[in-house]
């Protein structure tokens, strides 16, 4: 008896999470924001799509449903944040961003989980689960991809990438460059000329879902500060991770935006690369716009506080999670956590 008590105990405290777990309300999916479009006129084909099977005619005339977003969301049983955080990936990339690290350890979503936030992890208009439409009819042009070469030097992880040959890396940059090639692996085609789609169905996340914490990387640099000037009173804090744009303080009002506070992340090496001071020129810009309007803008500076090596995905990098601490302690002192 007494065996099988313990052996009953035993499971329950296997069952029961560890101080650092979270317990799951619900874990869901939806898409959002889009359109219906209407197509004619084009030929009509037949495609065999297994092998034995026969073949089928293809109509690509109809009605489509088109520039979509997909998210998804987890929601904890007791959460500590006031507002859930919604986190956009950038260019040429998806909601993996957010995940599990190319290196196979944890990433920021879980990082948020733990530190007690719901979470939504989308995939923007044209990437991964929002689905693609046709092109040259839906979207305009074609799509274009990013060689490793370009993500390796574009992302600041080292000076020098020679194809099939040697990479060189700045000196103690905190990519895991073994899992570089998984990382490449991410990549996801995408277009020039969507970007209207996305902001709207961005918005709509917004409108569905906030009030929130905006966390965007990159590319979604504009859509995110764009979004906090569509809907201010939604947005309760804003963190961009190394901006690649911001809207024009000659055309658009920042005082629209004094009363959301925004924090701004640079990783290291910026200097070093011919085109990333003319990449942060605008989001700094902007931040300076904000601020002299009488909003609250924070900026890390990483290298300048003594953090070395951070490239432009530094929530992969090896202290992305000292990263995120420094994050989280400054939406807490926004006063966005219970």
């Amino acid at each position: 008896m007494r065996a099988i008590t313990l052996a009953i105990a035993s499971v329950f405290a296997a069952a029961a999470p560890a101080a650092a777990d979270y317990m799951v309300k619900e874990v869901g999916s939806f898409h959002v924001g889009g359109r219906t479009e209407t197509l004619s006129g084009l030929p009509t084909k037949e495609i065999v799509f297994s092998p034995g099977a026969p073949p089928i005619k293809v109509d690509p005339n109809g009605e489509f449903e088109v520039e979509q977003m997909y998210v998804q969301y987890v929601k904890l049983a007791q959460p500590k944040g006031r507002v859930p955080l919604l986190l956009w990936h950038g260019g040429g990339l998806s909601g993996v961003t957010w995940e599990t690290k190319p290196d196979g350890k944890p990433g920021w979503q879980q990082f948020f989980l733990n530190a007690g936030y719901d979470t939504y992890v989308s995939d923007a208009v044209e990437r991964g689960r929002a689905s693609w439409a046709r092109y040259p009819e839906i979207f305009k042009g074609e799509p274009f991809f990013r060689a490793k070469k370009e993500a390796w030097e574009l992302f600041r992880i080292g000076p020098a990438y020679e194809v099939g040959g040697k990479r060189e890396t700045f000196e103690g940059q905190q990519f895991p460059v073994e899992a570089f090639d998984q990382f490449g692996k991410q990549g996801i085609p995408r277009w020039a000329t969507n970007d209207a789609a996305t902001q709207k169905a961005y918005d709509a996340l917004v409108q569905k879902v906030c009030p929130c914490i905006i966390v965007v990387h990159s590319q979604g640099g504009n859509f995110g500060f764009t979004a906090a000037l569509n809907a201010p009173d939604k947005v309760k804090a804003l963190i961009a991770v190394e901006p690649s744009g911001a809207p024009d303080p000659e055309k658009v009002e920042a005082a629209k935006v004094k009363g959301v506070p925004h924090l701004i992340v640079w990783g290291d090496n910026i200097d070093k690369h011919a085109v990333w001071p003319r990449i942060a020129a605008n989001p700094i810009k902007w931040a300076q716009a904000i601020a002299s309007a009488g909003g609250k803008v924070d900026t890390f500076d990483l290298p300048k506080m003594g953090i070395k090596g951070n490239t432009h995905m530094l929530m992969m990098d090896k202290n992305s999670d000292d990263i995120a601490k420094l994050v989280n302690e400054w939406i807490g002192k926004q006063g966005l956590v219970n």
